[in-house]
């Protein structure tokens, strides 16, 4: 039996490979959300398992749910992000960080559509855990040069 994948990020690095992990990701707005009393950010997606995919041509697509955890989150801003509908998918493409000059981090999860989910975090500390079986699907995800 696969064991679910389970990752942490610490720096740049890190992030980049849960990066990576979560592109073509489809989340909605009612599995996101900011715990600002913990200052956690948390969202559950529905992630392709792209590493599923590059093994064999004859391999199944599949997805999973899995969990994002964003630790030390002082401020959540978004854009393009329609709040009202909580049911509309938003396509994860990348994330993005960089240190600002007040030594915190500006994290930007980017979607489809130029949405963007904005962080402010003190240090780089995110979570990363599939949750349960995955699920056979049939697209796989198609990217234009």
């Amino acid at each position: 039996m696969k064991k679910n994948l389970k990752l942490v990020c610490k720096n740049q690095e890190d992030l980049n490979v849960i990066s990576a992990y979560l592109q073509d990701s489809i989340v909605t707005s009612k599995d996101i959300k900011f715990l600002k009393k913990n200052r956690t950010f948390l969202m559950i997606v529905n992630r392709f398992m792209w590493e599923d995919v590059e093994k064999g041509i004859f391999r199944e697509s599949k997805r999973i749910r899995c969990a994002i955890k964003f630790e030390h989150i002082l401020l959540v801003k978004s854009k393009r992000i329609n709040q009202k509908n909580k049911n509309k998918p938003l396509e994860c493409l990348a994330i993005k960080s960089e240190k600002l000059s007040s030594n915190n981090y500006d994290i930007k999860i980017l979607f489809s559509g130029d949405s963007v989910i904005s962080l402010v975090s003190e240090v780089l500390e995110v979570y990363m855990q599939d949750l349960g079986k995955a699920w056979n699907v049939k697209r796989i995800p198609v990217h234009k040069i």
